[in-house]
């Protein structure tokens, strides 16, 4: 991440995901608050974040973006249950930073076939790596 901002943005996107089905589980805030941590974004910010949805800034490289639809994906599976609207908008999500949605087919089911719901790092990126020859 280059700068608070965009940090500030990526949790403001997870929020917004967590929120899609209509409540935030305790696990999912969970989840965001230890992304929060990892990124240093102070708590009071954070607690504001849920308050005020601002305007979500484009993430420019390509890792960083692969990174951030894990997240979501982690976020997706953190309550237990998956509901069609997480599904719709984390394809929707992943469409508008221009991830290939065949790559991102397959680790959304790789994610569901694995029992801890968790893809290892070189397996995310040759999936989306393969889908560039």
């Amino acid at each position: 991440m280059d700068s608070y901002q965009e940090k500030i943005s990526l949790l403001q996107e997870m929020i917004a995901f967590a929120l899609i089905d209509g409540e935030l589980h305790d696990r999912e805030y969970d989840f965001l608050e230890m992304v929060a941590m990892e990124l240093e974004i102070d708590k009071k910010v954070f607690h504001q974040l849920f308050e005020n949805r601002g305007e979500v800034t484009v993430i420019k490289d390509e890792f960083h973006r692969i990174c951030q639809f894990y997240r979501l994906a982690l976020l997706m599976h953190c309550d237990g249950v998956l509901h069609d609207a997480e599904q719709i908008k984390i394809n929707e999500i992943g469409i508008n930073m221009g991830l290939n949605p065949y790559a991102m087919k397959r680790v959304l089911q790789l994610m569901k076939e694995s029992p801890t719901r968790m893809v290892e790092g070189e397996i995310l990126l040759a999936i989306f790596s393969e889908q560039h020859n």
